[in-house]
């Protein structure tokens, strides 16, 4: 990726080049998860729960990574359990400083013919809500930044509705039977995005949490490379993929997917993860949660973004969905190391 100097660029514009590698003015600061806060809800009234099944509330809240954060993108979907209360799971939907879950006692499937997507998948509450938020930053935002909506990858989908641990024994005992299972699940998958782009999505995060700690690289290859590449042939928009954890040892296949980016956990160097990809798809991320940018301050923030801008890394941001807690302070200094950085390089 080459940056250039002759016509300053709108964020949305930014992230959309640079998604395609293509030359941008500066490296974008991109979420492609959540970046909401307990000081944020509080600084435009949206709190969780709320702010989860409430579209007004959820774009207002949604909206403080660009307007108090300076951001160059917009994700309002803070949770990655919206299609898994449509699809019929039980949720915890917890209080202001703390994260909605599933109830994985409480798995809805527990065989692969029990896989059914409901008829009212995409107006069911928890998915309405992301669509006509969309629609909402669209109209007020969309020439301005990008606007990224998520679709949960069928993997994550198996968790929340089979149980984490019998889903992992179903991938020992039966692949064939999980082959088939993620085949049916990946239906909401398409269906949730399509509905995105359609609500003016410019782009789509796809979690499919196959995990360094749970899983391995030739598990991503063996029951998600492909199936991922049908993904990207179905949803026709940019999709990031996110995975958590150690994953060097399957960013050769992602890479081999034609998803337009990885976004990337702080557990892999820039450098190494830059060496796999070769500049088939961009990275993105890849600033640590729990320590850097919840436990540490400004500083070690911008050594870490200096460490990536230096390595190549297209799109710059947290590792994941940011603890709640964390300070703006933290996350301000994101997008001004990122010009720090090229004002230097400039001079």
């Amino acid at each position: 990726m080459t940056t250039q100097t002759v016509k300053p660029m709108t964020g949305r514009e930014r992230v959309l080049a640079a998604l395609k590698r293509a030359p941008v003015d500066r490296t974008p600061v991109c979420n492609p998860t959540s970046v909401a806060t307990v000081e944020l809800m509080d600084l435009v009234d949206a709190p969780f729960p709320d702010a989860n099944r409430n579209p007004e509330l959820m774009a207002r809240l949604a909206a403080t990574g660009y307007t108090e954060l300076g951001f160059d993108s917009i994700m309002p979907v803070f949770t990655i359990i919206q299609e898994s209360s449509a699809l019929g799971c039980q949720i915890q939907w917890e209080q202001k400083d703390n994260w909605p879950t599933v109830k994985m006692r409480e798995p809805i499937w527990e065989d692969v013919d029990d896989i059914k997507i409901p008829s009212d998948f995409l107006t069911h509450q928890d998915t309405k809500c992301v669509l006509e938020a969309i629609k909402i930053l669209k109209r007020e935002y969309g020439d301005e930044v990008a606007i990224i909506g998520k679709t949960m990858g069928p993997w994550s989908l198996g968790y929340h509705c089979f149980g984490v641990e019998p889903f992992l024994l179903m991938s020992l005992d039966d692949p064939g039977k999980t082959a088939l299972a993620l085949d049916r699940m990946k239906e909401a998958t398409i269906a949730f995005g399509v509905a995105q782009i359609e609500a003016g999505a410019d782009a789509l995060t796809l979690p499919d949490h196959a995990t360094g700690d749970l899983v391995s690289g030739e598990y991503y290859k063996r029951f998600l490379r492909d199936l991922h590449i049908e993904l990207v042939e179905e949803i026709p928009i940019p999709l990031i993929m996110h995975i958590c954890g150690r994953t060097v040892d399957r960013m050769e296949y992602i890479a081999q997917t034609g998803f337009a980016a990885f976004h990337y956990d702080s557990k892999n160097e820039p450098g190494e993860s830059m060496d796999v990809i070769k500049n088939r798809i961009s990275l993105i991320g890849n600033i640590n949660n729990p320590e850097t940018l919840f436990a540490r301050g400004p500083e070690v923030v911008r050594a870490e973004v200096y460490k990536n801008l230096a390595s190549g890394v297209q799109l710059i941001g947290p590792e994941c969905a940011i603890p709640l807690q964390t300070s703006l302070e933290n996350l301000k200094e994101i997008p001004d190391a990122v010009r720090a950085w090229h004002q230097e390089s400039a001079a």
